[in-house]
């Protein structure tokens, strides 16, 4: 393929030199004066975008070329749509098909499927980890395999690609329930196979989230068997790594073996350095990154843009209260000795597990946002020391009877990074985005709790804030680190950059004003300065309005084997 034979600058001149054909030729959407940001890296220049169906046919000087609707991008700049490589939206989508949070910020394509993933799942799965939430938004739970999901997915029309990982927590569960125990060889091999299924019918790869339950259960032997069965179907290994805190270097050591014993590219998912006493790391967290990348392992990582971060309420709790499912864990914070015994933990340094409540300093750092149980919504937007006044109790009583009467589904904010290591972070070269958050929106069924701000104005606020405002990296390359290095982090072959052959995926914004909105207090707010967005050749977005096109698809990876 001519993408092979040439750099991305003479690919330009290519396209340029045989716009006298195209010239005649008619499109569906011409996209005419941009400043074209192709997502290579390479230095914007003026030019026209040719789209027919669901694929751009034709760029540069396309003059005289007649299409059904023209689009003057005067003053703006057209780029690949964005890639979020850690969406949550898997489960949203199917309540409100719009992604309005994430088309507004010039999101097309969102990988999900972080430790737990929509499928595989058997009955147990979908008790521990689904049936709530699809219970309130009237979901029905229809699907067991990954087709089975993406034949849902399609039929409530997202507006958003969707492609996932195969979690291995998920496995887990699905194989032995949430048990602190080794598996057996039989019960890894049943783990293997349902990936293996999980790869045939398009996962992008395996991940992990290795400071939840069950996934921290699982010993590095047991990631990097999973890890070699997604490598031989040329897939990826994404993590939520075992630390990111104290044990964080130990943390990376972990991830670079699996890395290297499994021969397989490896993602870290949200890199951050978490509580005060590790603020200031991630200068030695990039280097060992990239030491690691020139020794011959295939590391990088991927961030927010926020100095918060947001997780399950029960995140806070010693891991033991969530052993085994959610009835013990609920019996468990209704016994009062086992109540004590937490509430003494949460006050002490851990290297057992991941400390948020010492680590987001008490109740003040720890923002309830989101609740399944309507009789609990009074109390989003307010902190667990301000619960805790509100209802008299202790802040750590409040937050475990919160859990309880929400049976465990609630999320919170939770303030435990340092802006400094966030900047680094979201500078580096190696370091892609993901918002982490599921889709909302202003309005309708997903606009009825909080958010973290992230879900609205991730990839506008590295814009605004890092390119316009503290130039910590260029405009392009800023692009670039959203599109076409997120696209190869994942495995995405034809979307990531613009070029005639390319999936019609773009984003047209005004560099100017381009800017989030959404804040931790008052976070359903959408991005502004994008005007328009095409998604697979089809505007979700056009002149800053949110459309009724709904043009988005499941996205399959590269083990994908059809099955009519």
């Amino acid at each position: 393929m001519i993408t092979k034979l040439f750099p991305s600058a003479t690919l330009v001149l290519v396209f340029l030199g045989a716009t006298s054909f195209a010239q005649t030729s008619s499109y569906d959407f011409l996209i005419t004066n941009a400043h074209i940001v192709d997502g290579t890296g390479a230095p914007w220049f003026s030019g026209d975008i040719g789209v027919s169906g669901d694929r751009i046919v034709a760029m540069g000087d396309l003059h005289g070329a007649i299409a059904k609707q023209h689009i003057d991008a005067h003053g703006l700049v057209a780029s690949p749509g964005f890639i979020d490589v850690q969406g949550q939206s898997e489960c949203n989508l199917l309540v409100d098909g719009r992604a309005a949070s994430k088309i507004t910020q010039g999101v097309t394509t969102e990988i999900t499927g972080e430790g737990v993933s929509i499928a595989p799942v058997n009955d147990r799965v979908i008790a521990e980890d689904l049936r709530d939430r699809a219970k309130k938004y009237g979901v029905a739970l229809d699907w067991r395999s990954l087709d089975e999901y993406f034949v849902h997915l399609e039929r409530a029309r997202p507006a958003i690609n969707l492609g996932t990982f195969v979690g291995a927590g998920g496995l887990r569960t699905y194989v032995i329930g949430k048990d602190d125990r080794p598996v057996t060889a039989a019960e890894l091999e049943q783990m293997r196979q349902l990936l293996a299924q999980g790869m045939e019918q398009g996962a992008f790869g395996v991940s992990s989230a290795l400071q939840y339950v069950p996934s921290r259960f699982a010993s590095t032997d047991e990631l990097v068997e999973l890890a070699k069965v997604a490598r031989s179907y040329g897939g990826v290994y994404f993590t939520h790594q075992r630390s990111e805190a104290d044990q964080i270097f130990s943390s990376l050591d972990e991830v670079f073996e699996i890395a290297q014993r499994a021969n397989i590219s490896t993602t870290i998912w949200h890199l951050k350095t978490s509580y005060p006493e590790n603020f200031g790391k991630m200068p030695e967290i990039l280097k060992r990154i990239q030491a690691a990348r020139a020794s011959g392992i295939d590391v990088a990582a991927s961030v927010y843009p926020y100095n918060r971060a947001s997780n399950d309420l029960i995140a806070c709790f010693p891991s033991w209260i969530a052993e085994v499912g959610t009835d013990k864990m609920l019996a468990r914070l209704n016994d009062p000795a086992q109540r004590a015994r937490a509430k003494k933990e949460m006050d002490q340094p851990s290297s057992v597990w991941e400390n948020l409540w010492l680590g987001s300093g008490g109740g003040k750092g720890i923002l309830l946002i989101q609740v399944l149980n309507p009789d609990l919504r009074k109390y989003e937007g307010m902190n667990l020391d301000e619960i805790g006044k509100e209802i008299g109790k202790d802040p750590k009583d409040a937050a475990m009877d919160i859990a309880v009467a929400d049976r465990g589904n609630s999320s919170v904010v939770i303030s435990i990074m340092q802006d400094a290591d966030v900047r680094l972070a979201v500078s580096n070269p190696l370091v892609t985005y993901g918002s982490d958050s599921e889709e909302h929106a202003e309005d309708g069924p997903l606009s009825k709790t909080k958010a973290h701000p992230r879900s609205f104005g991730t990839f506008t606020r590295v814009l605004a804030e890092y390119v316009r405002a503290e130039h910590t990296m260029t405009l392009e390359e800023a692009v670039r680190k959203m599109t076409s290095q997120a696209a190869s982090r994942a495995g995405i072959t034809d979307r990531g950059i613009l070029r005639p052959g390319m999936m019609a995926d773009i984003t047209i914004f005004d560099p100017a004003t381009v800017q989030d909105k959404a804040t931790y207090n008052d976070p359903l707010h959408y991005s502004v300065g994008v005007q328009d967005v095409f998604v697979n050749g089809r505007p979700v977005v056009l002149d800053g309005k949110i459309t009724d096109e709904r043009p988005g698809r499941g996205l399959r990876g590269p083990g994908y084997k059809h099955t009519p």
